[in-house]
């Protein structure tokens, strides 16, 4: 029992801390109001869900640097979820 309730806590440490650093998506209104310098731009096509996609997004932002995204389009084909979106880290 111990150990389980020990795995259980390491999963849920995990995805707290996940989730504190990782890229957020944002509204294309509210860019113009905050100091954001957009670094790059990224596409996902690889997904069959939009969640999914999501997920593969906030991923690739990380990887940029990135604080923000900003979904520019997304469309699903008959298999996968294209999406890109634009990204964008906090000027100094």
């Amino acid at each position: 029992m111990k150990l389980i309730t020990g795995i259980v806590t390491t999963l849920l440490v995990s995805a707290v801390s996940f989730g504190a650093f990782a890229a957020k998506e944002l509204e294309k209104d509210k860019v113009a109001s905050m100091k954001l310098t957009k670094i790059g731009t990224i596409v996902t096509d690889k997904t069959s869900a939009s969640m999914d996609a999501k997920r593969d997004l906030v991923k690739k932002a990380d990887k940029l640097g990135g604080d923000y995204y900003v979904v520019t389009s997304a469309e699903k084909y008959t298999k996968n979820v294209r999406a890109t979106a634009d990204v964008y880290k906090i000027a100094k």
